[in-house]
Order: structure tokens, then sequence, then C-alpha cells
């Protein structure tokens, strides 16, 4: 009669802790899993990276989808979020949002622990106009230089101006007007022209 009345107990104590194991997942085979997702559709960010207007972020807070979300940062830096409301993202790399996402979460959590994955990167363009096949604006992804956008854009056409393209970039308040001979450059003369393109820089192509 003993084992009856302690058989039941195993099987209730076994349950509630499959039911909290449920509820409550380790953390550790949680982040293998979401690594996994996040490892497979994350672009690779370019070094210094700060997250920028329009730029599509996935926030996972443990153990609490309702303040979980994936959101755009609009064009004044501000994100949504469940409970959390209005938040400045833009200016912080996503590991200084996930801190601050921290912080504001202990009104709302106990102990609470989120992630910041980057989905898609918007914010960083550059734009190629003028005599090319493909004139637009282009992701800026990894290091690009203006060759590569060249190339990217489908090359020159015909009748392009090939010896004097201009790259505007604008820094600081300032404006520079960067020459670049492409028929020199792929002729491996003047390379230095080649700069690496900064996020805003536009290539024109007469």
């Amino acid at each position: 009669m003993r084992l009856i009345h302690i058989l039941p107990t195993c099987i209730f104590l076994a349950s509630a802790g499959a039911g909290h194991a449920i509820a409550q997942p380790s953390p550790v085979a949680a982040q293998s899993v979401s690594g996994g997702a996040s490892a497979a559709a994350a672009p690779v960010l370019p070094k210094g990276y700060v997250i920028g207007p329009s730029d599509v972020l996935s926030i996972v807070f443990w153990r609490d989808k309702d303040m979980s979300a994936d959101v755009t940062v609009r064009p004044d830096g501000k994100i949504t979020l469940p409970l959390l409301n209005e938040v400045t993202a833009g200016g912080y790399t996503p590991e200084e949002l996930r801190v601050r996402l921290v912080e504001a979460a202990k009104a709302y959590l106990e102990d609470p622990n989120a992630t910041v994955a980057v989905k898609e990167v918007r914010s960083r363009n550059v734009y190629i106009t003028g005599n090319v096949a493909k004139p637009a604006s282009y992701p800026l992804t990894n290091d690009m230089t203006a060759l590569q956008l060249i190339a990217l854009a489908g090359g020159l056409l015909e009748y392009a101006d090939g010896g004097s393209i201009v790259i505007i970039r604008n820094e600081a308040g300032r404006t520079d007007y960067l020459k670049f001979n492409y028929k020199d450059v792929v002729k491996q003369k003047n390379v230095q022209q080649n700069v690496t393109l900064k996020p805003g820089d536009t290539v024109i192509v007469p």
C-alpha cells in the first residue's frame, strides 16, 4: 500500500518538473538554439557598427515573449517595445542597447535577460548615379571600395567618362570631393584613389 501512495506522488512531481522545464528552459539550451538561428540569418556587421535608422532588430527577453519583438529603428533613432515603450537605439552598438534594455526591464521583470540581434542593416548605404548600368543605393554591410561599387552597379556605360568620376563624402559637417580615375585604377595606377567607401558616400559617374 505504501508503494501505491508514493507512485502517484512521483508522477506528480515528474509532471510538475517537466512543466517547469517547458516554462523556463535552460538559458544555455535556449542560447544554443537562438544562436544557431541567428548565425544563419544575421548579416555580418562591419567593424565599428552602431545601430541606425531603418535597421531591423530582433529583441528577445528570455522567459518573456510579451516583451520580445522584431522592430525597425525609426528616423529619430528610437524603437517601441511592449511595456518599455520608446527606447533610443540609434547610435548604440547592439551590446550597448542590450544593457540599456536590461536596465529598463528591471522595473517589470525579476532578473531580466535580453539579446539584441541585427536582422537587417539598412542604415549604412552608399549611392552611385550617372552612367552606370544600375544606378541606385546599395547597402554597405562590409568594406567596399569605389571600384567594387561600380562593379556592383553593373559597370560603366559605353559613353561614361571613367576618368572624371567623383566621390562625394560628407563628414563632420564638411563635404569632400574625391577624384577617381577608373581607367588608371584598373591599370593599377594611382590605386590610392580606390578608397574604401563610408556610409553616405555618393559616387557620380559623368
